[in-house]
């Protein structure tokens, strides 16, 4: 094992994901408030999303979602891009007050990157680069700590698709067993088990859809997964 691929929201950056929804979408309705009433809005965008992230099909993201959500707001896609723009420059960062500051996994990035491995981003795609790179450094980080970083633009599969994690692969040319997938979601992030990745679970801000058991190589806080990485072999 050499590649660590890392979750975003809920591993790298802790926050109260329900309030971020919250302030997300109210911020967002005021950038659309001239066009449309935030309970439409919200639901064109869960729309478009859910028709996203069950995309199978070899397209952007980004090109899923603005198909089907120009469609719906019955708008030209310049305009719909320069909203949402704008709205990443300013409304978005007020969500970055929600961000919780774990010294620990930090730290624990620095270390793996100090010994050698590749250390990779495998954020759930749904968002544009930009939003990205700001949710990078509210979690203490710079998008030039990450090798590779997946995005709205680039990408072209959700979680918890395995065509997302197969992707993701074959763009850093690694193989299943050189990897390592650490994240919070047992139905995002534990999938790529299936494709032959280990998964290690982080259990501080967990998510569990369902009554299933969970099946993972590791589990534990924040602080046990400083101590696994602290112990691991160097690749320098």
């Amino acid at each position: 094992m050499n590649t660590i691929l890392f979750d975003l929201d809920g591993t790298l950056l802790p926050m109260d994901m329900i309030l971020f929804e919250k302030i997300y979408f109210e911020e967002l309705a005021k950038d659309f408030a001239d066009v449309m009433s935030p309970k439409e809005l919200a639901k064109n965008i869960w729309t478009s999303t859910k028709i996203m992230v069950e995309n199978t099909e070899h397209l952007t993201n980004e090109e899923v979602f603005m198909t089907d959500f120009t469609s719906r707001m019955n708008m030209d896609l310049p305009f719909l891009q320069k909203r949402f723009e704008d709205f990443y420059d300013a409304g978005f960062l007020k969500i970055k007050g929600l961000a919780l500051d774990i010294h620990s996994i930090r730290e624990s990035v620095k270390i793996l990157k100090s010994k050698g491995y590749t250390v990779a981003l495998a954020t759930n795609p749904l968002f544009p680069e930009k939003a990205i790179h700001h949710r990078i450094r509210w979690a203490g980080f710079e998008p030039e700590d990450f090798s590779y970083i997946s995005t709205f633009e680039k990408n072209h599969y959700c979680k918890p698709q395995l065509k997302y994690y197969e992707e993701i692969l074959k763009d850093i040319e690694k193989k299943p067993e050189d990897c390592l997938m650490v994240g919070n979601d047992v139905q995002e992030d534990l999938v790529a088990k299936e494709l032959g990745l280990k998964t290690y679970l982080i259990t501080n801000n967990l998510l569990h859809r369902t009554e299933g058991e969970i099946v993972t190589d590791y589990l534990g806080e924040y602080e046990d997964f400083y101590e696994f990485v602290k112990n691991l072999p160097s690749h320098i």
